[in-house]
């Protein structure tokens, strides 16, 4: 029952604190660690000690697993260099620099020195991502940081196994070698064997419950064969997980899809908000023990700065040799602001304190190396997480706005219903009831529509059709939930029906399109759009810029006395018409008429154009 009651606690806390850090717009580990340091000097709560197998097993495989879902595996083949860099030789760069201050500054053997510097090497993947998706900063750094926290545990937990050997006994080079290459090779054919043999299981269920069971399965299937027989579980889950998000679309259904990403992503703030505040809760047990460790108070207070400034130094060097050698030579096209932003994005978290405990109780001064990994994660949080924001907003970067990613969901849209309406053409037979064919035409077109009707500014008191619809359409599902649970409650139709028709009705309403509404000031940022395509002739030809014929208003809805949507530019004669989600779409009507292949948007901040004729974004 107490056991019970302190899950209950735990989580509800963890979840409440997360959700006022969001709220708040304050870094949500840090926030955590700290409420759980205070908690632990209240006299009812108990005394938590993580078994750090709790930790490797039951929440580092979950953990990696959902973010190794939503991984791209193209963006990861396209950086593969920049990520085995960080998570393989920064590793290995950062444990021995701090192997040597600890080994200088403590009276410990050089293996234990080793052992700290693999424990507090590894940057955290939760709080990479927690922050990385808080700051807003550039996509190319953020999958950068959350493809290297992915990997770099398996490269610090393997160098923390051959310390230990170390410490227990001789341990040759060789031996290193021969762990580190089972560890990746047989860590990436266990996930990219058990990735194949879950596609063939799972792509024969079609409910998604069941489906969804064997999600919740698949990282700890991963990961408890590649232990067994020495390989990382790290780079099993992360292989496996990667290469099923990659390719769900093809043979996952639409609604284990739904589902099991859901799933995941409950699972995946429940773990992370519950972690942090367990390190917090952590941190009175051991600063106290090794404050009596009987090591002078002195040199455990340098050693502690001195380990946590090599451990935020050790990165910094290694991300900007290398691109400053490469820029002397003139071969580096890096920005030197994104290897700032890489360098300082160096936030510790649960792994670390995992690993410290798995040092055996005859290390050395095991109590002190415990607080020193305590340090280097609570350092990093508070100085790192902290500053990492201020780091980017100085550097004036920034990630896509709503407005830029509306653009490209847009683009991307319209792309996809060209070939949607291409094989409707290519299906019709000529049986095909004339009512469905336009019936399938038109919810293709309103979707599309939708998606350019988030762009631009409508006056306030003007609906877009869209905007209407979702209206109205909601109000008529709350008029006919209403009806279902009345006939609920008198009792007249068989419950089991019941229960039939409100799931059909809350699956409409959760597929009606609910578009965010972009802030004011990110509406107000420039719309570029993409380059425009080498293919597309009409789009490298057309100024970006031209006076229109005459006043800002769609000629044509003023004389039939109709509304429009958004507004339009002829980038050839200057002609202004109104979009297609406007009644008279007289924009594609006057490329008809005319010939003219590109129109350009004129509404506030956007300078994006539309090729009619090879239906491109420019």
């Amino acid at each position: 029952m107490h056991i019970a009651i302190g899950l209950v606690v735990l989580i509800g806390s963890a979840t409440a604190l997360a959700a006022l850090a969001r709220r708040a717009g304050i870094s949500e580990p840090l926030v955590l660690t700290l409420a759980g340091v205070a908690a632990s000097y209240l006299p009812m709560v108990p005394q938590v000690h993580l078994e750090p197998e709790v930790v490797l097993l039951g929440l580092l495989p979950p953990l990696l697993y959902t973010a190794a879902l939503r991984t791209s595996l193209v963006d990861f083949k396209d950086n593969l260099r920049t990520i085995a860099s960080l998570s393989v030789g920064l590793v290995l760069f950062s444990t021995f620099t701090v192997a040597l201050v600890v080994w200088w500054l403590l009276p410990v053997p050089f293996a234990a020195a080793v052992a700290l510097g693999a424990v507090v090497a590894p940057p955290d993947a939760v709080a990479a991502t927690t922050v990385a998706r808080r700051t807003g900063m550039p996509r190319s750094i953020v999958t950068v940081l959350e493809d290297e926290s992915l990997f770099n545990d398996a490269t610090a937990l393997v160098s923390l196994r051959s310390a230990i050997a170390a410490m227990a006994g001789a341990v040759t080079v060789w031996q290193i070698g021969e762990d580190f290459l089972i560890a990746a090779v047989g860590g990436a054919l266990i996930g990219a064997v058990v990735a194949a043999l879950l596609v063939a299981v799972r792509k024969r269920i079609n409910d998604p419950v069941l489906d969804t069971t064997a999600s919740l399965l698949a990282p700890f299937v991963a990961y408890l064969p590649a232990e067994h027989f020495h390989a990382s579980g790290v780079i099993a889950v992360v292989t496996c997980g990667m290469i099923l998000g990659h390719g769900a679309q093809r043979w996952q259904g639409a609604a284990s899809r739904v589902a099991e990403t859901t799933n995941w992503r409950t699972i995946q703030f429940i773990l992370e908000s519950a972690v942090f505040l367990i390190i917090g809760l952590q941190v009175r047990w051991i600063v106290e023990g090794a404050w009596h460790s009987g090591l002078d108070h002195s040199t455990l207070l340098v050693t502690a700065v001195a380990v946590l400034a090599a451990v935020m130094v050790a990165r910094p060097i290694w991300v900007f040799t290398p691109v400053l050698v490469a820029r002397l030579f003139g071969r580096s096209r890096e920005p030197l602001s994104h290897a700032a932003v890489v360098s300082w994005a160096g936030m510790r978290g649960v792994v670390t304190l995992a690993a410290v405990l798995l040092l055996p109780e005859s290390t050395p001064q095991l109590p002190v190396l415990e607080l020193l990994a305590l340090v280097v994660v609570g350092g990093t949080l508070l100085v790192q997480g902290t500053s990492l924001p201020w780091l980017v907003r100085l550097l004036k970067l920034r990630g896509p706005t709503r407005a830029e990613d509306a653009l490209a969901k847009a683009d991307l849209l319209q792309q996809a219903a060209g070939a949607g309406l291409a094989e409707l053409d290519r299906r019709i037979g000529p049986d095909t009831p004339e009512p469905v064919i336009e019936s399938l035409r038109q919810r293709l077109i309103w979707r599309t529509n939708a998606a350019w009707e988030r762009l631009g500014r409508p006056e306030a008191e003007l609906a877009t059709p869209t905007a209407e619809y979702r209206r109205l359409r909601l109000a008529m599902l709350a008029a006919e939930r209403d009806t279902v649970l009345a006939v609920r409650d008198a009792g007249t139709v068989d419950y089991e029906v019941l229960q039939h028709v409100l799931a059909r009705l809350d699956l409409e309403e959760s597929m009606i399109d609910r578009f965010d509404e972009a802030d004011d000031d990110q509406r107000l940022e420039p719309l570029a759009g993409a380059a425009a395509p080498d293919g597309c002739e009409h789009l490298r030809q057309a100024p970006l810029l031209r006076e229109p014929d005459g006043a800002l208003v769609c000629a044509q809805c003023v004389a039939e006395g109709s509304t429009w949507v958004h507004l339009r530019l002829c980038t050839a004669c200057g002609t202004i018409g109104c979009c297609e989600s406007s009644v008279g779409n007289h924009a594609s009507a006057h490329h008809h008429a005319s010939g003219h292949p590109v129109m350009r948007s004129i509404e506030p901040g956007e300078v994006w154009r539309w090729c009619y004729v090879d239906e491109l974004l420019g």
